[in-house]
C-alpha cells in the first residue's frame, strides 16, 4: 500500500513562518505575488482606491435614496459591507470637483462676448473707411472711461492696454484691405507688455514680513501677494491678458476646494456635537454624520453636473428631452435639503420641531463658516 505523505507546509517569502491562509499570522505579508499582468494590477488599483466590488452595491444606491441609513448601520456595527465613510467622500470629493471644474472651464469663462463680437465686428467691415469708423467709435468709448477720475490706476492701464488690441484688430483687417495701417496713439500699452507697465503699482508694496513666521513662509506670502494684484490687475483688462488671468484664478481656486472641504467636515462634526452636546455622544459619531453627509451632497452634485452635460448635448436636438432632463435636475436641487434633514431626524432621533429648529441652526451656522472657508479659497486662488 502506499503511504500517505503530508503536503510540504508553505512558508512566508518575507519571515518564513508558516503559512496557516492568505496571509501570514507573524508579518501580515500576503501569499499573493506582485508580478501580475497589468489587468490585474488595474483591478487592485481600484480595489484601493474605491472598493470596486459588492461594496459599490450596497453603499451608492442607498446613500442617495436612503437619508442616515448608512450612518445608522455604521453606528450598529454592520460596516464590512459598506465603502467606509471617509473613502466614500473622499472620491465622490474629487469627482464632483473634477467634472465642476471641466463645465466651468468649458463655459470660456472670463471671455466678455462684448468685448468678442466689438473685436470681431472688424472682420464685417468691407472698406477701410467702415474700419476707421468702427474703430473711432470703439476707441471713443474706451477713452471717455480712462478718462473718468472714479476709475482706479490698474483698471486705466487696462484699458491703455484694451486700446492696442483694437487697433490690433483693425490694423489685421486693414492689412487684408491692403490700406494703410493706423499708428499706435499717445498713452497707448502693448497688450503683450501688460505686466510690465503694473510693475509700478505693485513696487509700492512692501514684501511681507511677519516676524513670528519662518522665511519661506513671508517669502510665500509676498510671492501670492503680487500674483494677487497682478491677478487682479489684469481682471481688469479688456485684451487676451485677462482669460490667461481668469484661468489661473480658476486654477487656483479648485486646487485648493478639496483640502478646504476636508477642513470643514470635522468644523461640521464639531459643530453637531455643540448642537447635541446633551445627546451624549462621542465625537466621532458627529464625525460620521459629517462624512455621510458631505458624501451625499457631492454625490449629489456630481450627478447634477452630468445631467447638465447630458442637457447640453441632447437638449438642442431633443427640446423635449431637455425639459425632462431640467425637471429632473430642479427635484434632485429640492432633495438636497429635504434628504439632510430627514438624516438628521433619523440619526439623532428627536421631534420634528426640535429638529426643524436645529437644522435650521445648525445650517445657518455652517453657511456663514463655510463662506469664510470658500472665500479664503478664492483669495489663495487669485494669488495663483
Amino acid at each position: 500500500m502506499n503511504e500517505l505523505k503530508p503536503s510540504p507546509a508553505l512558508h512566508c517569502a518575507n519571515c518564513e513562518a508558516v503559512l496557516q491562509g492568505e496571509f501570514c499570522h507573524e508579518c501580515g505579508q500576503s501569499i499573493h505575488s506582485v508580478l501580475k499582468p497589468v489587468s490585474h494590477m488595474l483591478e487592485d488599483a481600484g480595489d484601493i482606491f474605491f472598493h470596486m466590488d459588492e461594496r459599490i452595491i450596497h453603499t451608492v444606491p442607498p446613500l442617495y435614496t436612503k437619508p442616515g441609513f448608512l450612518t445608522l448601520e455604521y453606528f450598529s456595527g454592520r460596516r464590512v459591507r459598506y465603502i467606509a465613510p471617509f473613502r466614500l467622500m473622499f472620491v465622490f470629493c474629487l469627482l464632483c470637483f473634477f467634472f465642476i471644474h471641466l463645465a466651468i472651464s468649458g463655459s470660456k469663462l472670463g471671455e466678455s462676448s462684448g468685448e468678442q463680437d466689438s473685436i470681431s465686428a472688424f472682420a464685417t467691415a468691407e472698406t477701410a473707411d467702415d474700419v476707421h469708423e468702427q474703430y473711432r467709435a470703439q476707441i471713443r468709448d474706451v477713452l471717455a472711461t480712462e478718462k473718468d477720475p472714479n476709475v482706479p490706476a490698474p483698471a486705466r492701464m487696462g484699458l491703455a492696454a484694451a486700446r492696442g488690441v483694437i487697433r490690433e484688430a483693425a490694423n489685421r483687417r486693414l492689412a487684408e484691405l491692403k490700406a494703410p495701417l493706423i499708428p499706435a496713439e499717445v498713452g497707448e500699452n502693448d497688450p503683450d507688455a501688460v505686466k510690465l507697465k503694473h510693475d509700478d503699482f505693485m513696487s509700492r508694496h512692501d514684501a511681507v514680513d511677519i516676524g513670528w513666521l519662518p522665511a519661506a513662509v513671508n517669502a510665500r506670502l509676498t510671492t501670492g501677494v503680487e500674483h494677487l494684484k497682478l491677478n487682479l490687475a489684469l481682471l481688469s483688462n479688456h485684451g487676451p491678458q485677462r482669460k490667461e488671468a481668469v484661468a489661473r484664478i480658476v486654477e487656483g481656486v479648485f486646487g485648493v476646494l478639496p483640502q478646504t472641504m476636508f477642513v470643514m467636515i470635522p468644523v461640521f462634526a464639531l459643530v453637531l456635537k455643540l448642537f447635541y452636546v446633551f445627546r451624549r455622544r462621542l465625537y466621532v459619531e458627529h464625525l460620521i454624520v459629517a462624512l455621510h453627509s458631505h458624501a451625499f451632497i457631492f454625490f449629489a452634485l456630481l450627478l447634477i453636473t452630468l445631467l447638465g452635460y447630458a442637457k447640453g448635448a441632447i437638449g438642442p436636438h431633443v427640446p423635449f428631452a431637455g425639459g425632462v432632463i431640467g425637471v429632473v435636475s430642479f427635484a434632485m436641487w429640492v432633495w438636497i435639503p429635504v434628504y439632510l434633514l430627514i438624516m438628521q431626524k433619523r440619526v439623532y432621533r428627536q421631534g420634528w420641531g426640535m429638529t426643524i429648529l436645529k437644522y435650521w441652526l445648525i445650517g445657518s451656522v455652517y453657511f456663514w463658516l463655510l463662506m469664510f472657508a470658500l472665500t479664503i479659497a478664492i483669495i489663495i486662488g487669485i494669488s495663483h
